[in-house]
């Protein structure tokens, strides 16, 4: 698999899981590290294949099944990882060390490695063995609580917010820092990377503003949680939304002119006190027009108006066409590489891998003879 990219010449080995250790791998392999997954050897099916075409998060990956549960698999999977620049695993603590496969073990074999582990409550603390997911971890740091309609629970940002941008982001600038680290003192080191520490650090900005007295501690009473009506969610005739958020002078004066509405009617607009009665007219004259018709109305403005896309509708938007937001790969759309490079640009290189397509490639460039090949790779 040819390989571009700013990332091109290094070699992580990925422990197959759910959730972020996926997603950090496809942000690796598309800025072109050669991404090697272990997997577990399950049972074949028609369904399987079919969802392995479609799990496109494993794109720009090489797979090896290996039955860690074997000693030879797991020597075979030490061995690999001694090859590799950078580990990925997310189980739970002391599941790695149980196989063998933890950092001692593996750095042991590599002392350059740096070793990536992504959990929901980190490796330490009291609530480091429980069971989790993205809204538990969410829920435990604030950030749930802050996300909502006033007169309602807490809603739940899909699990964009602790597995992706908690684990997966974190875990990929914690192995990248890593990586550059171990460039300068030869020497590797084990990145504990922990949901709730990441999405707490994730907002930074709105402890700042609390501490200051400048957020409330409620939903929907703030600049940026949907309680002020320039910032936020607004219905249209025809059940569509837009996206409004013009928070600076100019751009609201741009909103309300194009809005047919008058600056007149929202004198001191930047007070909470004001928002309930602002919302009335905004929200009614939203109402008058269709979503396409509001998209003609703020088209080429600054008034920070946007339509509500579907998933389905979002490859089609003519600035998302423009940019090449998407990318379609064996007739699949998926959204492209980013970041964008100017000069080592990532690529999106391959499908996700059949299960354990690569296993014997991958054995043959880690020593392993053909025979014993054989033994590692059959079934049990």
């Amino acid at each position: 698999m040819n390989s571009t990219g700013p990332l091109h010449g290094y070699r992580i080995v990925e422990f197959a899981g759910k959730g972020p250790g996926p997603l950090c791998g496809m942000l690796l392999g598309d800025m072109g590290a050669e991404v090697i997954r272990i997997e577990r050897p399950v049972e074949r099916g028609a369904s399987q294949a079919s969802e392995e075409a479609l799990d496109l998060v494993n794109r720009n990956r090489r797979s090896v099944v290996l039955d860690l549960r074997q000693p030879r698999a797991r020597t075979a999977a030490l061995r690999i990882a001694a090859s590799a620049d950078g580990l990925i695993e997310g189980f739970r603590p002391g599941v790695m060390e149980r196989l063998g496969l933890g950092p001692d073990e593996c750095l042991s074999a590599n002392p350059r490695l740096v070793y990536g582990r992504v959990t929901g409550w980190g490796q330490t603390g009291p609530l480091a063995a429980r069971a989790g997911h993205d809204i538990n971890y969410l829920g435990l740091t604030g950030a749930l609580h802050a996300i909502g309609p006033p007169d309602g629970a807490p809603v739940p940002p899909l699990n964009l917010v602790a597995d992706y941008g908690g684990g997966a982001m974190y875990l990929a600038f914690g192995l990248v820092c890593g990586l550059l680290e171990a460039k300068q003192s030869g020497m590797g080191q084990v990145i504990d990377v922990a949901m709730t520490d990441a999405v707490s650090n994730l907002m930074t900005p709105i402890h700042g503003l609390h501490g200051a007295g400048w957020w409330k501690d409620r939903r929907a009473a703030n600049l940026l949680d949907g309680g002020a009506p320039f910032y936020g969610v607004h219905e249209t005739r025809d059940g569509g939304y837009m996206a409004v958020g013009p928070i600076e002078p100019a751009f609201f004066a741009a909103f309300i002119r194009r809005l047919g509405l008058s600056e007149d009617e929202f004198a001191d607009r930047m007070n909470p006190a004001n928002w309930p009665s602002h919302a009335l007219p905004i929200r009614a004259a939203f109402r008058q027009k269709t979503r396409a018709e509001w998209e003609e109305v703020f088209a080429g403005s600054d008034a920070c108006v946007t339509p509500v896309l579907s998933l389905s509708e979002a490859p089609s938007h003519p600035h998302n066409r423009a940019r090449g937001t998407f990318a379609e790969l064996d007739g699949l759309v998926q959204p492209a590489v980013a970041p964008r490079f100017s000069r080592t640009p990532g690529t999106l290189r391959s499908a996700p891998p059949k299960h354990g397509a690569d296993g014997r490639a991958v054995l043959e460039e880690v020593g392993y003879a053909p025979e014993e090949i054989d033994r590692i790779l059959q079934p049990v």
